[in-house]
């Protein structure tokens, strides 16, 4: 169980924290005042809320999903390939990049919390190719995976995290010249061409009691001139229409849609959030992610979608919705099929 928690940053890692304009009293902030529980509900009726929720959470029969060959990806143009909840593939190039993968069937520290659904975790660390460029937005369970880590790190070039993350890798085994941490609006330029910049988002971290130890980030993503916003986990704010104009938009963005509670208003999005965030962001395609995958609220497994689906016709804003494993390549002619309609 040690082991599964990681380590916090300490050393020179921690000196370079405590010089972060966001590392405020030794913890990380938001850059608007953020409560994960800003109505003080008592953890027995959070508790409580999750015991009763109802049958739905869980779909009623096993997702449907595509075994895609991931070595043989090829395309001008980005291809992507969703894993369910943030764990996705993206393909520039001849570059592979790896966003928050969790191949490990659940996400938790113990192997009966958080189990995912049936038919969401058809890959493993094993269907992966070479990695160029490993992507972790924070530290929290759902998206960086011990188990997931330990398979997967010898065969990545580059990993990129947000500030203090490193030391959960480094402690795992991971080769401390391929990390970089990055804080809010820091840059990098990889070797195979990609200009990173890690941004904001409206969350937090831990994976134990203390939190705020290491930084939550969102990423842009530049190469082949096109322009992805990587989104991590995070409330709405107007942070999105900062990153919009900065950047003249985007041409893909990847936004969470689901695990958002009544209790936990701002570290979260409602999925009508979610689709204000993608015209804040001024983007071409909103592929939304965080669902279809673990119960972590107490919505039906499937609101997410069909709210994110209606709210974006009414705006107006262009999206995709694939199946676990299916191709989308960005310009593609894509044909969106309500697969979760079964619930």
């Amino acid at each position: 169980m040690k082991k599964v928690l990681g380590r916090r940053p300490s050393g020179e890692r921690l000196t370079k924290i405590k010089q972060s304009p966001n590392y405020i009293k030794g913890e990380f902030k938001n850059i608007v005042e953020t409560s994960v529980n800003p109505n003080n509900v008592s953890i027995v009726k959070i508790l409580k809320d999750f015991y009763k929720r109802p049958v739905t959470v869980v779909p009623d029969k096993e997702l449907p999903g595509v075994k895609t060959d991931l070595s043989k990806l090829d395309s001008k143009n980005p291809s992507v390939v969703w894993f369910g909840h943030s764990s996705y593939m993206i393909k520039s190039g001849v570059l592979t990049i790896l966003v928050d993968p969790v191949f490990s069937a659940n996400a938790s520290p113990v192997k009966f919390f958080g189990k995912a659904f049936p038919g969401s975790n058809i890959y493993t660390a094993d269907d992966i190719p070479e990695v160029d460029l490993l992507l972790i937005t924070h530290d929290h369970f759902d998206h960086l995976d011990y188990r997931t880590f330990l398979q997967l790190h010898r065969k990545v070039k580059k990993i990129i995290v947000p500030l203090g993350v490193g030391a959960h890798l480094e402690y795992w085994g991971a080769d401390r010249s391929k990390i970089t941490e990055l804080d809010w609006w820091n840059g990098f330029h990889t070797e195979s061409g990609i200009e990173i910049t890690a941004t904001p988002a409206r969350h937090f971290s831990g994976r134990s009691i203390k939190r705020a130890t290491s930084l939550w980030a969102s990423y842009v993503l530049r190469h082949n001139g096109k322009k992805i916003f990587v989104g991590g986990d995070s409330g709405y704010d107007d942070q999105f229409k900062v990153m919009g104009n900065k950047f003249n938009g985007f041409d893909l963005a990847f936004l969470e849609c689901g695990q958002y509670g009544a209790d936990w208003p701002l570290i979260h999005m409602t999925p009508e959030q979610t689709v204000q965030a993608a015209k804040d962001l001024n983007v071409e395609v909103l592929f939304p992610v965080h669902w279809s995958k673990f119960v972590l609220s107490t919505h039906a497994w499937n609101e997410p979608i069909k709210r994110l689906s209606r709210c974006a016709l009414v705006e107006k804003q262009k999206y995709v919705a694939p199946m676990i494993g299916e191709v989308y390549s960005l310009g593609m002619n894509y044909s969106q099929k309500n697969w979760w309609d079964f619930d």
